[in-house]
């Protein structure tokens, strides 16, 4: 008789395994440990085959009938089933060895020497939370541009413009790989420009040079974290970006010579460079050695001493300064290039290195790791020095305080 719901729920495991027949070749293997297994026994090319169907009760006894109907079909059409089954199996592992996901992280990695570990671990944590959710299980070379449009329009209703823009550009650059490497045909990312939200750029806040006096009034008094007040007059004596600061390590540093030797993985331009370091620089982590002299960073975290200060560290303590909306730790570089473009003292080249920017000229840039050394270093003093003059004559200028005396304005910040 054919089998029941009941039957089928009510079999009991034996010592050996048995089967229940149902209909058609159908029946239920019960296996010595109670599990119970779909199979179908028919002939093909005069042999006797099997085909299984699943896992009870994953797959119901209604479901089973109808996929061995299916494979009777199949049969019918001259088609042996199991090796269908075999080739959807295949399928399905080369669509997922194929899916957005894996030649993503394919890209990943053969773009992260190329990186600071710090970008490869953000570019890799935007896909997973943005990305592989929505289409990273499929195929990438089936995946069209209205599916792929709408993960980015999640994105941007959050708000996230800028993390919408980035995980396109991203988006866009694995299909690019995928491309070269044989996985795709197309890119769909670069058919959908100018149907994006963009957030309007503004340049970062310069401080006005002449609010700088004061800046550096207030900077001295600042009586928080002694390490935030160092770090805000190192990167303003050095010039450097505030990742390059933020990794900063003891090792890097030559306090005899006086030179920090930033390595190419930390740098924007992925070249090495080298910073002089004026005599204030040198009081300065003179009197950070103690606080931190410990620990391999200069400016580690609060929690994780292993990890490096948080990215808004700095520039909250400024905005804590009362200078929110006004002033950027990123906006000293462009301040000191002004004040030593407009001094006519130094060459136009030696501030652009010292600035680290890219050397257009790849012959000029291949010597560009010490080149201007001598002249940087005086340079580097007499900004220093050019700032030690802003903060005196902050000092004696009517009011900078704005009419609080230095104890009362210290307590406050």
């Amino acid at each position: 008789m054919p089998l029941s719901d009941t039957s089928v729920r009510m079999a009991k495991p034996r010592p050996k395994a048995y089967r229940l027949s149902d209909s058609n070749g159908l029946y239920l293997e019960v296996a010595s440990n109670g599990s119970k297994y779909w199979r179908l026994k028919y002939r093909f090319a005069g042999k006797e085959k099997r085909l299984a169907l699943g896992v009870y009760p994953v797959i119901s006894l209604a479901r089973a009938r109808s996929d061995a109907r299916s494979a009777r079909e199949l049969l019918h059409d001259g088609i042996d089933p199991s090796m269908r089954k075999r080739e959807r199996v295949r399928e399905a592992k080369l669509a997922a060895a194929n899916s957005f996901e894996a030649v993503a992280r394919e890209w990943h990695e053969f773009m992260r020497p190329k990186w600071t570990p710090v970008h490869a671990e953000t570019v890799i944590v935007s896909l997973e939370k943005d990305i592989f959710p929505a289409f990273g299980g499929r195929p990438i070379a089936e995946l069209k541009a209205p599916e792929i449009l709408d993960a980015f329009r999640n994105v941007e209703k959050r708000g996230a413009i800028d993390i919408a823009q980035r995980v396109r550009q991203r988006t866009a650059a694995v299909f690019a790989f995928a491309i070269g490497s044989g996985y795709a045909d197309a890119n769909p990312v670069t058919a959908m420009k100018g149907i994006f939200l963009t957030r309007r750029e503004e340049p970062r806040k310069m401080l006005p040079l002449s609010e700088l006096p004061e800046f550096l009034q207030k900077l001295r008094l600042h009586k928080g974290d002694p390490m935030i007040r160092i770090a805000l007059r190192v990167i303003i004596l050095t010039m450097v970006r505030t990742n390059e600061l933020r990794g900063a390590r003891w090792q890097e540093f030559d306090l005899q010579k006086g030179i920090w030797s930033i390595p190419a993985e930390r740098m924007k331009m992925r070249a090495a460079h080298l910073v002089p370091l004026s005599r204030q620089t040198l009081e300065l982590l003179d009197e950070l050695k103690p606080i931190t002299g410990h620990y391999d960073l200069l400016f580690p975290g609060r929690t994780d001493r292993r990890k490096t200060m948080s990215e808004n560290t700095l520039l909250y303590a400024i905005y804590r300064m009362g200078y929110h909306q006004r002033a950027t730790t990123h906006g000293f570089r462009a301040l000191a290039s002004t004040v030593l473009n407009e001094s006519g003292l130094w060459r136009w080249d030696a501030i652009e290195r010292q600035l680290a920017h890219k050397e257009p000229n790849e012959v000029r840039a291949a010597y560009h790791r010490a080149e201007y050394m001598d002249e940087r270093a005086r340079m580097l003093q007499w900004w220093a020095d050019y700032l030690d003059t802003e903060e005196a004559e902050g000092r004696g200028q009517g009011d900078p305080l704005g009419g609080k005396d230095a104890a009362k304005y210290s307590a406050e910040v």
